[in-house]
C-alpha cells in the first residue's frame, strides 16, 4: 500500500488535471480553425486548389469548406499570397452544413444556435453513442478523451454509453462504409425516439479523403440530418466538448 504522504505527494506533482473552463481553454500546438486573408489571390494562381486533397477550396469567391477539409495545412504552404492561415482555434461547429464554410475575411465560424428541442429534453442529461463507421480511430479517440479527466464532458451531464437503448443521439465518425452501413442503422433502430445524430470529424460530415471511393454508403446521412456538425481532421475534444454545449445550451464552461 502507498503511505498516504507519498500519495499526496503525487498528487500535488500532478496539479490540476482537468480543464476548469473549456471556453476559455487554449490547447498549444494544434492546428485548428484557418482564417483566409481579404488579400486577392495572384491572377491565375490555382496552387492551393491543385494541392487540395478534398476539394475543399473554391476560388470565386474564395471560400474553405471545413467539412471536407482535413486540415494538412498544404494550402497553406503553397499559397503564395499567404491567403490562408491556420490557427488554434477549436470552436468548429455548426448546426447545418453550410456553416461549416469559412470566407474572407470572416474570423470564426457563426455561434452554434441551441436546439430549444434538445435543450428541453436532454440539457440536463446527454447520453450518446459513438459509432466508428470505417473511421482510422482518429476522431473516435477524441471522442473518448471527451469523457477523460482532462476534458470531462460527464460534469455537464454528457456521457458516452455502450447501448444504443440507452442513447439520446448517435455520435457517427468515418466516412460510413459498405461493411458498417447496416451496423449503422442497427444501432439507430435500436436507439428510443426521440433521438437525433451529430457527425464528428471530415470523414463523417463529408467523406474526407474518401468521399468518390465505391466503398462508402452514406444513404442514412440521406435520411438522417445531422443536428450537430463539428469538423476536424480529427477534431479536438474542445471543439466537441463545445460544441455539445452549444447545442444544448449549455451557458458557460466553466466547473
Amino acid at each position: 500500500m502507498i503511505p498516504i504522504l507519498e500519495a499526496l505527494q503525487v498528487r500535488s506533482s500532478q496539479g490540476r488535471q482537468f480543464v476548469p473552463d473549456v471556453r476559455a481553454a487554449n490547447p498549444v500546438g494544434f492546428r485548428g480553425l484557418p482564417v483566409i486573408d481579404m488579400n486577392p489571390c495572384a491572377d491565375g494562381c490555382t496552387a492551393c486548389v491543385d494541392d487540395c486533397p478534398t476539394n475543399a477550396i473554391r476560388l470565386t469567391p474564395f471560400a474553405l469548406d471545413l467539412g471536407s477539409c482535413v486540415f494538412c495545412d498544404q494550402c497553406a504552404r503553397v499559397c503564395p499570397q499567404q491567403k490562408v492561415k491556420f490557427t488554434g482555434g477549436y470552436r468548429m461547429a455548426a448546426r447545418t452544413r453550410d456553416g461549416l464554410v469559412m470566407k474572407e475575411g470572416v474570423a470564426t465560424l457563426s455561434a452554434v444556435e441551441a436546439s430549444d428541442r434538445i435543450r428541453q429534453m436532454f440539457g440536463r442529461s446527454l447520453k450518446l453513442r459513438s459509432v466508428s463507421a470505417g473511421g482510422c480511430n482518429g476522431c473516435e479517440l477524441e471522442i473518448n478523451a471527451t469523457t477523460n479527466v482532462n476534458f470531462d464532458a460527464g460534469r455537464y451531464g454528457i456521457d458516452i454509453v455502450a447501448s444504443p437503448r440507452h442513447a439520446d443521439g448517435l455520435i457517427l465518425s468515418g466516412p460510413i462504409t459498405v461493411n458498417m452501413a447496416a451496423a449503422l442503422e442497427l444501432c439507430y433502430a435500436g436507439m428510443p425516439d426521440p433521438k437525433f445524430v451529430i457527425a464528428v470529424g471530415s470523414c463523417a460530415i463529408s467523406g474526407g479523403v474518401f468521399e468518390h471511393s465505391s466503398v462508402l454508403d452514406r444513404s442514412f446521412l440521406g435520411r438522417f440530418t445531422p443536428e450537430l456538425y463539428v469538423a476536424g481532421c480529427p477534431p479536438h475534444p474542445l471543439a466537441i466538448v463545445n460544441g455539445l454545449l452549444d447545442l444544448i445550451g449549455h451557458a458557460d464552461g466553466k466547473w
